[in-house]
Parts: structure tokens; sequence; C-alpha cells
């Protein structure tokens, strides 16, 4: 840090601990304006090897924030100050500890002797966030000794070991400041005098971090591969379900040929990251499961034995359904942190292993048994009448999504895929959107990373997190979003234009929240005020909102124009590609679809 700003404990302190936080990894930090929070700013700001982003709104920096994290897999810090500022962290918190994403966040706070004196902007923070952050410290306030600094050093590896551990998820660190909050010099406090004192603590160790926290990663225990395996291989009406995850790379290709080997059929959602990429060929992966599990004929006569399950549990409900239908078939999970992420309670086992490392695991176990190539050459009839459903029910999607002319949410994702190059980035919203993209997001070789807050499942943050991506360097990003979804974050748009960063904002707007007309109470209309309390239409004109923030905005009224848009986006810019859709004509066509696959189902020839 700059010498000139540690002219006092308060700026010497926090220099110390940001200069920690960078070399246990930290690169990017939100800051939102502030008075009691000015000598984390200004520490932020002097720190080498730290980029800095200024967000308004705590609420947005939290989200943009956990997107920083999302993207880059490293804790993303916020900054903010006392008071109401620290509540607005509060939504991206409980999505950071659902959703496993680590996550800084750094509360300035008044003295001891101003709280509960009415002091302004002053409340309780102490534990704030509740059961949702991995470590909470209320800090000392800062002193001028080596014994301080060693502290703020010390604080911050932990911090980042806390945030990245098993689980990862967020930690507070609450941290209170007297005045002076700028760096006005104080007698006896400043580096220089604290130099003499402790060299390493006021510099830091040369070259290392203060403290090093390493995280082992979680191996397979001996006994529960052993187990797993003898199931795989004594089982062959058994499934591989993949859900939410963003695991090292390397497991997708573990993933496919552990399908392959045990001759079971791998489900993959698209935030999995295993639907997209080089890895598909190398085993029986499929994506159309969601049309094809909801057909009652094929979800009745195909009962697991046995599923596997990596990840957190899958968005859509056929699946689940299909398991409620089956009550004997054991559940399996794969869980590094050893979660309990079953809302079924019908888990046998949980395995407290990474999933990459579990399916290389078992890869090689039954690599070594003798009948597995033999299976492998002939697929069993369960995992043939998977691999024909799949084709047929893709056969049947693929064919009626092309003759569909009118803008409809299914055929969006397709385009979408289409569209994107290798390696780009989709972010996604809940509620409709990530359930379309599940649903009609065909497998394919061009790999595709997608992003979506499944942690607490909310639509909330949306905008800034997909942001806080776009600046981690994820690009081209594309975000595919509702209406309201993206009206519930329209203030994260700032961050766009104060920040020059590049997106693709893709907003489906059907005038209200359309996956209310996909449940039950739907049904029972205005008896329970559904069009003013649950679609709540707002009749609302995108473009303002796109010219309040800089951005250019589409219209779309066909799919040319559409690919169109799309190319303009992927070019650079911040664009909003507003998609106009009926909701009941999309509602409508999700259905014909179902029919669709179900018809194609039961064809006459080789029975699913």
């Amino acid at each position: 840090m700059d010498a000139s700003l540690a002219a006092n404990r308060n700026q010497a302190v926090a220099g110390a601990l940001f200069d920690e936080l960078v070399r246990a990894g930290v690169r990017h930090v939100c800051v939102c304006p502030g008075s009691r929070s000015a000598p984390l700013a200004a520490a932020a700001a002097g720190t080498p090897g730290l980029r800095v982003f200024s967000l308004l709104d705590e609420r947005c920096a939290g989200f943009f924030a956990l997107g920083l994290a999302k993207a880059t897999r490293l804790p993303a810090a916020v900054v903010c100050t006392s008071g109401t500022a620290v509540a607005n962290l509060l939504p991206a918190a409980v999505e950071a500890s659902h959703a496993r994403v680590p996550l800084l966040l750094l509360t300035a706070d008044r003295p001891p002797e101003l709280r509960g004196w009415g002091a302004p902007q002053t409340i309780d923070q102490l534990g704030i966030f509740g059961p949702c952050v991995r470590l909470f410290v209320e800090a000392p306030l800062p002193e001028p000794s080596g014994a301080g600094l060693r502290h703020a050093r010390a604080l911050a590896a932990r911090a980042v070991a806390a945030a990245s551990g098993r689980p990862p998820g967020p930690v507070h660190l609450n941290l209170p400041v007297r005045e002076p909050l700028e760096p006005a010099p104080g007698p006896a406090d400043g580096l220089a005098a604290l130099s003499l004192d402790d060299p390493d603590a006021a510099r830091g160790r040369a070259e290392r971090p203060w403290l090093r926290a390493e995280a082992a990663p979680a191996a397979p225990a001996p006994g529960a591969l052993a187990r797993l395996a003898a199931r795989l291989r004594s089982t062959p009406k058994g499934v591989i379900a993949a859900g939410p995850l963003d695991a090292d790379p390397a497991l997708a290709a573990a993933a496919a040929r552990l399908a392959r080997l045990a001759g079971w059929p791998l489900l993959a959602e698209p935030t999995s990251q295993l639907r997209r990429g080089a890895h598909i060929g190398e085993g029986p992966l499929l994506g159309a499961y969601d049309a094809f599990l909801r057909d009652a004929g094929f979800a009745a006569a195909h009962a697991p034995d046995c599923v596997l399950r990596l990840g957190a549990p899958l968005t859509g409900k056929p699946f689940a359904r299909w398991l409620e239908r089956h009550p004997r078939a054991e559940l399996w999970l794969a869980d590094p942190d050893g979660g309990f992420g079953d809302p079924t309670h019908r888990a046998v086992e949980v395995l407290r292993a990474d999933p990459g490392l579990l399916c290389e695991g078992l890869c090689q176990v039954l690599a070594r048994t003798p009948d597995v190539p033999s299976a492998e050459r002939r697929p069993s009839p369960w995992l043939q009448d998977f691999l024909e459903a799949e084709r047929r029910s893709r056969r049947a999607l693929a064919s009626a999504l092309a003759a569909e002319k009118a803008l409809l949410s299914p055929r969006l994702v397709v385009e979408l895929a289409d569209a994107l190059p290798e390696a780009a980035t989709l972010f996604v919203s809940n509620s409709l959107p990530v359930r379309d993209l599940d649903g009609f997001l065909p497998v394919g070789r061009r790999s595709l990373r997608v992003l979506c807050n499944r942690g607490a499942n909310g639509i909330d943050g949306i905008v800034s997190s997909a942001l806080g991506a776009s600046a981690a360097g994820a690009r081209p990003l594309v975000l595919l979003t509702g209406d309201l979804a993206f009206l519930h974050d329209l203030g994260g748009l700032l961050a766009a234009r104060r920040h020059g960063l590049d997106a693709a904002l893709v907003v489906v707007n059907n005038d209200g929240g359309g996956i209310f007309s996909h449940l039950p109470v739907a049904a029972w209309g205005e008896a329970v005020g559904f069009e003013a309390l649950f679609t709540t239409p707002h009749g609302l004109d995108l473009s303002h909102a796109a010219r309040l923030f800089g951005a250019t905005h589409d219209r779309v009224t066909g799919w040319e124009e559409l690919r169109a848009a799309l190319a303009r986006a992927l070019a650079g810019g911040l664009h909003l590609l507003e998609v106009p859709v009926d909701r009941e004509a999309d509602l409508a066509h999700h259905h014909a679809l179902w029919r669709a696959v179900s018809e194609a189902l039961a064809a006459p020839g080789e029975t699913p």
C-alpha cells in the first residue's frame, strides 16, 4: 500500500488486511460508497494486484461479487459502510451460502462506544448474516502495533481459507473504526513507525502469504468407493444424474466414461457443465430426459434400482417425480462437503468426495472388472431403452421446434445454442428460463459454461451476477432471463455502464411471471387473483431501460431478427435483446412439445 495512504492506524491496518487478501488469492473487490468504510476503500484502491469495482447499491454489489467469484472460482470481496448498507448484502450472502460460492463481506462499523446510543447509521451488525456465513469475526479496533498488523494479516488469510474451504461460502468480517476516517497523519501511527516495531507485520512476508491453509481434495474413502463400485457392477438398471455443478472440467469426461463402463445412462442438466463439450460421445449422455420422463408409460415401465447423483438436486420436476414413482430405488449422493441435499429423504449413502475424483476412482475399479468390456460393446436392454427414448425425443422436439414460427421460449433456447461460440458463458435466470434450458438445450460438442444462482433459486440479483461474471473475463457472455427477474435487478445495469462491461441480455418478455401459468395455482384463476397477484403484468417498455443505462436495444419480431441481433451483441458492448412472448401461447406450446414426445415414444418400432 502507498505509504502516503497509511498515515494512521486505520489506514495501516486496512492496508495490511488487503495486502494479505491479495497474497491469499483475492483478485477482485466491489466497493460501495460510504464514510465509515473510507479506510477500507482507500486501502483497496491502493493495493497492487487488486481490481476494484465501484458500485452504488450494496445489494447489486453483493451479487456482482457473486458473479465474479462464480466465473473465477476464487473468493471476491465486498466493502460497504455501516448501517442498513450491511443488511442489503443478505440476499447475496444467502445465495453464496447455498450455492457454495466463496465471498468475503467486509463491513465497516462504528466503534463499540457508539453502538446502542442512537448514533446515526448504526445497527447491530454482529452475526447479522446468521448461519449463512462460514466464519464471522468481529475485528478489534485498529491499533498502532506490530501485533495489530499481524492480526490483520492472519485474519485475511483465515477469511480466505474459510471462504474457500469445505464447504466454500461467504465469510463476514465486521471491521469497526474510530475517526479519523481519512488518511490524516496520526502521531506514531503511520506505516513508517510500525515498520520499526515489526517490519514483517508492516510489509508482509516477502514472496509468500502470511499464513497458508491448503484445502485438500476430497478423495473418496476406500470403503465407500468399494461399496459403490460393487453396486454398479451388480445393478444393470441404474442411472447417473448430474445436477447443478461447477466442478473441475475433467469431471465431464470422467462421468461420461463411468456411464459407459457401468452401462447406465447419464442424465445431465445444463448447469452440471456436462451437457455440452468435447466429452460428448464418450458415454451414454442424455439431455432430453425432462421430456421423456414426463411420459407416464415410459416412467412407469422403467424402474431404476440405483441412482447416483452428482451435484445438487436436479432442476426439473419430472426426474424427482420419476423417483417418487419408484420408492425402492437406492439414491447415492456424491458431495465433497458431505451435504444432505436430499429433500425426499431417500438417500442411502452420502459420499463425501469430489465428483470428479469419485468418477475417476470408480472408472479405475470397473475397468479392472472382467465383464465390463463386453458390457461396453453390447448395451443392456435398460440402456438401449434410454438411448432410444433420447433419440426419439430429440427428433420429435427438433421437428416441432423447427416448425414453430412464433417467438416462443423453447425455440429461443435452441437458437441461443446455435449462436453461442465455443467456450461462451450463458448465465441463466431461475424460474422459467432455467427450466426451458433444461428441457430444450441440445447435447452438443461445442463447449458452453452455464452459470445460474441455483443455491437458493431466487430471481434476485441476476443482472448483477451476470455482469460480475463478465467483469471477471467470462466472454462472450449472454444472460437469458425473464422480464420480472430483469426488472427486479434493473439497477445492476449501472455497473455495466460505469465499468464498460460487455454482455448480451436476452430478456423473455411475457409481461409477467410466466412460470406461474405452469403451476397448479393457475387453474384457480381469478378466485385467487391469479393475474394481479401471480403473473403481475407490468406493461413496461424496456427500451427506456436500455437508453437509461447506455445499452443498445432490439425488440425482435422474428427468428431472423434474433439471429442478427445476437450476432451484433456477441461482437461486444452492452445489448438488450427483448423477445416478446405470448404467455398463453407459450404454455400451450410447451404442452404440445411434451405430447409430441409421448407420441414419438409410442410410435411403432422398437419399444423404448
